[in-house]
C-alpha cells in the first residue's frame, strides 16, 4: 500500500511548523532520493480518455502521489478518484474537483497534468504556472499562438518546468533518427515528408463507428440539454458559448469543432513536425515561408481542416512536406515499402531516414546500425515523457519537449491552418514571430476569451 501521510509539500509545511530557522521557500533541487519525502504531490485536470492514459502512466511512478483529480463531468472525474484510491489502498486520499481553481490553491499539490480539450490547455497551463505548479500539458498547445506567448512569460517568470505531450521524443527510433540527421549520415538535407490522419482518415461514411447510428460522419448538429453530471459552462469554458450537443462533448467534437481545435492538422500534426523540428535543430524557430491547399468539410458539426498539402520552407533552405494521411500516402509509398499513417522522413544527399511508431526505416539498411560516438551528438534519452518530466520536476533542468518546442512546432500547424482558411501563401518572420506583411493572419493567430475568462 502507497504511504499517503506525507507529500513534499506536505513535508515542507511539517518542517517549517517545527524549524523556525527553515526558509519560507525550499527549492525543489533539495530534495534529493535521500530526502524524507521524495514523492511529487500530483492532480490530474482532464478525466477522459487522454487523461485516463496519462495518469496511469504516472500513477505507475513509485515517486508519485496523485491527490487530486478535476473534470467538469461528475462521473469522470469521481471514477478517477474512486480508482486511485483504491490503488492507494482506500479511503479518500484523491479529492474529485469539478471546478481546476480550488485544485491550484492546494499547497500540497507539486504538479498538475492537463488533457483537457485543446482550447482549455493554455488558459489552464497560466493558472498553473501562476500558481506555482509544474506542468504536463497533452498536445497541442490550443487554439492560440498569442496565448502561447503568454504561456512562455509566465513560465520564464515563475520557474516552472513544463513538458510538451509529443511522447515520441522519449522513444529510442525517433531519438536514432534526429541524431542520424544531427550528425549528417544523411548527407545534406533536402526535404522532409512530415505526415498525419486527417479527419476522413479517421471518421467513417458511415456514422455507425462512433455511435452516431446513420447520421453524418461530420458530427450531429441537433440540439439537445446537457446531460446531468456536466458543468457544460466550465467545459466551454473560454470558448463561444453554443448550445450543446451530444457530438460537441464527445471525442471527436473536442478533436474537429473549431471553437475547440485545430483538428488534426495540430493536434496529431505535433507529433511528426516535432520530430522534424528535433532533427533540424530547430527548437528555437520555424519554416520562414508557407504554401500549399486544403479542404474544409462541407456538412455537420465538424469545421477543422479535412485534408491539407502545405510546403514549408526553412531559412537553411530545407523544404518541408506536411500533409493529411490521403495526401502522404502515394508520396510516401514512392520510397518506402510500409505504409503507416503518420511518420517523419528526413531526405539527404546520402539517403533517407523515415520514423514512425512501428519503426525505424532507411534508404540503406546499413544506416539503422550507426552507433552515434561519445564525440558527436548525443540527443537526451529519455525512459517516458512522464519519467523526463517527473526527474525535470527534481533536479529543476529543463524537460525533454520545453515549451519553446512546443510554440515553434504548433506555430507550423496555426500557419498551415490560416493558410488553408485565408487561401493565400504566407511569409513568417520566427524572430518576431509574426507574419510579413499580412495584417489579416496576423489577427487570426488569438482568439477572444468568453467572459469572465482571461489569460
Amino acid at each position: 500500500m502507497v504511504n499517503t501521510d506525507i507529500t513534499r509539500r506536505g513535508f515542507l509545511a511539517t518542517v517549517s511548523a517545527s524549524a523556525v530557522v527553515l526558509p519560507t521557500i525550499v527549492p525543489s533541487s533539495v530534495f534529493g532520493a535521500d530526502a524524507p519525502s521524495d514523492r511529487i504531490g500530483m492532480a490530474q485536470i482532464g478525466c477522459g480518455g487522454r487523461g485516463r492514459a496519462v495518469s496511469g502512466g504516472f500513477a505507475r511512478q513509485k515517486d508519485v502521489q496523485y491527490l487530486a483529480v478535476c473534470d467538469p463531468f461528475k462521473s469522470r472525474r469521481d471514477g478517477m478518484a474512486a480508482k486511485f484510491n483504491k490503488q492507494y489502498g482506500g479511503g479518500d486520499t484523491v479529492k474529485a474537483y469539478a471546478d481546476f481553481r480550488e485544485v491550484l490553491k492546494r499547497d500540497d499539490i507539486d504538479a498538475v497534468a492537463i488533457c483537457t480539450q485543446d482550447h482549455w490547455h493554455v488558459p489552464l497551463a497560466i493558472a498553473a504556472s501562476k500558481a506555482g505548479k509544474d506542468m504536463y500539458v497533452e498536445k497541442p498547445l490550443g487554439v492560440s499562438m498569442e496565448w502561447a506567448k503568454v504561456l512562455r512569460k509566465s513560465i520564464k517568470r515563475y520557474g516552472n518546468v513544463f513538458q510538451y505531450g509529443t511522447q515520441q521524443r522519449s522513444a529510442r527510433q525517433f531519438r536514432l533518427a534526429c541524431e542520424l540527421v544531427r550528425n549528417g549520415y544523411l548527407g545534406e538535407i533536402k526535404t522532409i515528408d512530415a505526415w498525419c490522419p486527417d479527419i476522413a482518415s479517421q471518421v467513417p461514411n458511415s456514422g455507425k463507428a462512433w455511435g452516431q447510428g446513420d447520421g453524418p460522419s461530420y458530427g450531429k448538429i441537433i440540439k439537445a440539454d446537457p446531460p446531468a453530471d456536466l458543468n457544460y459552462d466550465l467545459w466551454i469554458g473560454p470558448a463561444p458559448m453554443k448550445p450543446y450537443t451530444p457530438d460537441r462533448c464527445r471525442n471527436w467534437g473536442t478533436y474537429h469543432v473549431y471553437d475547440y481545435a485545430l483538428g488534426f492538422i495540430a493536434g496529431w500534426g505535433a507529433h511528426p513536425l516535432d520530430i522534424a523540428q528535433w532533427g533540424m535543430n530547430a527548437d528555437n524557430t520555424s519554416p520562414v515561408t508557407y504554401e500549399g491547399k486544403g479542404s474544409l468539410p462541407t456538412r455537420g458539426l465538424y469545421d477543422t481542416i479535412d485534408s491539407w498539402d502545405v510546403y514549408c520552407t526553412y531559412a537553411c533552405g530545407v523544404k518541408m512536406r506536411f500533409m493529411g494521411h490521403r495526401v502522404a500516402k502515394p508520396v510516401v509509398m514512392k520510397y518506402h515499402k510500409r505504409w503507416c499513417a503518420h511518420g517523419t522522413t528526413f531526405h539527404g544527399t546520402k539517403g533517407w531516414v523515415s520514423v514512425d511508431r512501428g519503426g525505424i526505416f532507411a534508404s540503406d539498411p546499413k544506416l539503422l546500425k550507426v552507433k552515434i560516438k561519445p564525440n558527436e551528438i548525443n540527443l537526451i534519452t529519455s525512459r517516458g515523457q512522464d519519467r523526463n518530466f517527473l526527474d525535470s520536476v527534481k533536479s529543476r533542468k529543463p524537460a525533454i519537449n520545453p515549451v519553446e518546442s512546443a510554440i515553434r512546432s504548433d506555430t507550423i500547424s496555426h500557419i498551415s491552418d490560416i493558410l488553408i482558411r485565408t487561401g493565400r501563401p504566407m511569409k513568417w518572420d520566427p524572430k518576431k514571430e509574426d507574419f510579413i506583411g499580412d495584417a489579416e493572419a496576423t489577427k487570426l493567430m488569438t482568439r477572444p476569451l468568453r467572459a469572465p475568462w482571461k489569460l
